[in-house]
């Protein structure tokens, strides 16, 4: 009796000595199960490469915007320190606050970007897959 869980599928497919069992046809058809198999193994490989790419890229962004807030923070401070009058404090307060919300706003903007771009790089490999299935 069979479960219909994927552990059991699996454990029924396969034969007393671990073989793995293929429905029974030609040599043909077995030819085709593992050329589909391959390339499914090769478009996850791409995906996979592709993704990790990416990542490194996301990763790269947000370390090179952590790196440009903290200088722009610290520009500002000394700024700040260095100020004559409440007037000249408030007046650098403000500017900062706008070069750091527009600074942020335009960073989202490209790790969104850079997001969108990894999830159609990962999921090209498996287009053409895709397509045949049709």
């Amino acid at each position: 009796m069979r479960c219909g869980l994927t552990c059991c599928a699996v454990q029924h497919a396969l034969e007393d000595d671990g073989a793995l069992l293929l429905p029974k046809g030609n040599a043909d058809d077995a030819d085709v199960q593992r050329r589909y198999g391959k390339e499914f193994l090769d478009s996850g490989l791409a995906s996979f490469t592709a993704v990790t790419r990416d990542a490194q890229a996301i990763s790269s962004e947000a370390s090179d915007y952590s790196k440009t807030v903290f200088e722009t923070g610290a520009d500002a401070l000394q700024k700040l320190i260095s100020a004559k009058s409440i007037e000249k404090a408030v007046e650098i307060q403000t500017a900062y606050a706008k070069q750091a919300y527009e600074g942020f706003v335009a960073e989202v903007a490209r790790i969104s970007e850079l997001y969108a771009d990894m999830a159609k790089d990962a999921y090209k490999p498996f287009e053409a897959a895709v397509a045949k299935a049709k």
